[in-house]
């Protein structure tokens, strides 16, 4: 039994999901896979429940009516996986943005390094971005710059999806209470945690923008993070 399982939530990812579901069976250090469908119309949870078959009692899918949005479908994964006592909570995209690779550094840093938060960091060490536009990149890191500057938060890629959790700290969050759906959510998460003074490092990886499929990027998603954000911020203060 894996003491570690991988969230990998999925619309449309027909094109990518049964390689990387491969390549991360292939690796050295055992990880079971949790695939959190949104009723994908081209065939992406068809697929999971065929390699199901390959990977018994290692792939598990769990199927939703509809979209509604990244941070839900995290919840519940999370839910799930708390209730199935994994250890190790990954958060991963589907689209091979994240090198199946870095998820046993992001391992090690909390089971051997101690960390409790694992956040595979674009900008800890520069800017690691491959192939995206140079107005991306900039209001990619601008925006995490902005973050950390409204919240105080000692973490330079604050928006980052590709991060390790280790199953008490998701227990201590009120998951229930959170209140982004968009990718704010990597933001709100990483925030109840700093504020309950877990122990969060950023491990270096390089992103690598999707070459199949299609982003699921919006400007709705972008006007919740930077109005949010000062919302969180807010709450706290007055809070206190």
């Amino acid at each position: 039994m894996a003491n570690a399982v991988v969230i990998i939530p999925t619309y449309n990812e027909i094109d990518n999901i049964e390689r990387l579901l491969r390549n991360i069976f292939a690796l050295q250090r055992a990880f079971h896979i949790l695939v959190v469908d949104d009723n994908s119309p081209d065939g992406t949870a068809q697929k999971v429940q065929e390699l199901q078959g390959f990977y018994k009692e290692k792939l598990f899918l769990l199927n939703r009516e509809k979209k509604n949005g990244l941070g839900t479908a995290y919840i519940a994964g999370f839910k799930w996986a708390l209730h199935q006592e994994y250890d190790y909570i990954f958060e991963m995209d589907a689209d091979f943005s994240h090198n199946p690779n870095d998820l046993i550094r992001l391992y090690n840093a909390c089971a051997k390094d101690g960390a409790d938060v694992a956040i595979g960091s674009r900008y800890v060490t520069g800017v690691n971005v491959v192939n995206w536009p140079m107005g991306r990149v900039l209001l990619s890191w601008g925006a995490s710059r902005y973050v950390r500057f409204v919240t105080r938060m000692d973490i330079y890629d604050t928006t980052a999806g590709f991060i390790c959790y280790r199953s008490k700290v998701l227990k201590t969050i009120d998951l229930d209470n959170i209140k982004f759906v968009g990718y704010a959510f990597q933001i709100e998460m990483k925030y109840k945690a700093y504020l309950k003074k877990f122990k969060i490092v950023e491990v270096p990886v390089v992103f690598t923008d999707r070459t199949k499929g299609e982003s699921k990027m919006s400007s709705g998603i972008i006007s919740e993070a930077i109005f949010g954000v000062i919302k969180m911020r807010l709450q706290h203060l007055f809070k206190k």
